[in-house]
């Protein structure tokens, strides 16, 4: 990686995600994207504690990426819901809206979060 896009990628982090604070009662979901894998975690910032996590490496079924990042949503959002946990802010961090962090945000919501 280049150090310009590296400098822009920090920058777009840093404004997507400056204004994000995470609770107990609505924690801050926060989005990796790897080239194979994508990762979804439940942060409190507060307490600044991982509440739950996903992530499509532990997965059993292969297939399409993006219906990989589907089930990580769907798979956080019964973790969330164990923990009483009925709305989140989601963080796509330096990631464009798009594909698989878009498909994790509708696996919340498929399975009744309030993204």
């Amino acid at each position: 990686m280049t150090n310009k896009k590296l400098q822009r990628q920090l920058r777009r982090k840093k404004r997507v995600s400056a204004n994000m604070h995470g609770t107990i009662e609505r924690p801050r979901v926060n989005i990796f994207r790897s080239n194979k894998y994508i990762y979804a975690q439940a942060v409190d910032d507060d307490a600044r504690v991982t509440v739950a996590s996903a992530n499509s490496a532990v997965l059993k079924t292969k297939g399409l990426k993006i219906d990989q990042a589907s089930q990580v949503g769907k798979n956080l959002a019964d973790a969330l819901k164990k923990k009483k946990i009925t709305t989140v802010i989601f963080d796509r961090s330096r990631f464009a809206y798009t594909g698989r962090v878009k498909a994790v945000a509708e696996g919340l919501r498929a399975n009744g979060i309030v993204v």
